[in-house]
């Protein structure tokens, strides 16, 4: 189980670092003109640059304090960030309905929500 949390902590990690750092590198008129960035109209740019930070630290929580043994308690709370981001962008989401971007922020909150359970519970460092 020790392994699964680790491959599922680095795929959160890869995939929050990329769509964090979009938010924080692209101009808010650019990320709204994406595909799945519609969402992003309504939000201010620091509010979207704010999401992003939140993002990109989370992701970084969920490997670092473990791969250097310093403060592992940071994991499981970044797992817990995560979920938190997730339930406001299926809020988000839904209000919009947006159905296939919601399916996808529902799997990484499931996602981030094993990562918290095992790093909290029985697989914590």
């Amino acid at each position: 189980m020790n392994v699964v949390l680790w491959i599922t902590a680095g795929a959160l990690a890869v995939l929050f670092v990329g769509a964090g750092a979009a938010k924080l590198l692209q101009p808010k008129e650019k990320l709204a003109a994406g595909p799945n960035m519609a969402w992003a109209e309504p939000f201010s740019p620091g509010a979207i640059k704010l999401i992003g930070l939140a993002e990109v630290l989370a992701a970084i929580g969920l490997i670092l304090p473990a791969l250097l043994d310093v403060a592992p308690v940071l994991v499981p709370l970044a797992a817990t960030g995560l979920i938190l981001l997730m339930i406001g962008a299926i809020t988000v989401h839904a209000r919009r309905q947006e159905n296939q971007t919601l399916v996808m922020n529902v799997i990484l909150l499931v996602l981030a929500a094993v990562v918290a359970w095992g790093r909290f519970g029985p697989h914590a460092f």
